[in-house]
């Protein structure tokens, strides 16, 4: 009846975090503003910016999610090891 009751530790907002989240955000939002590629020059080797814009931000997109993974995989570790202390 002595112990006292466990807190609960809620989520936790780090700069890491908001990197991992801007990493996720940011290709949602370059291709929801369509407005900013709704055209059709300049071309790359005769394709229309139109879809070229969007392939590149596959790329981009998984190099950034492969960033958010590394990271999120880093926070928790510290976490797990700062907790065990």
């Amino acid at each position: 009846m002595s112990q006292a009751p466990e807190v609960s530790r809620g989520p936790t907002v780090t700069p890491v975090r908001v990197v991992i989240a801007l990493c996720l955000v940011a290709p949602f939002v370059a291709m929801l503003w369509v407005g900013s590629y709704a055209k059709t020059d300049p071309t790359l080797i005769g394709v229309p910016f139109f879809y070229w814009y969007q392939m590149a931000w596959v790329l981009i997109s998984t190099v950034l999610t492969v960033i958010a993974y590394k990271l999120w995989q880093r926070d928790q570790r510290a976490r797990r090891e700062g907790g065990a202390k």
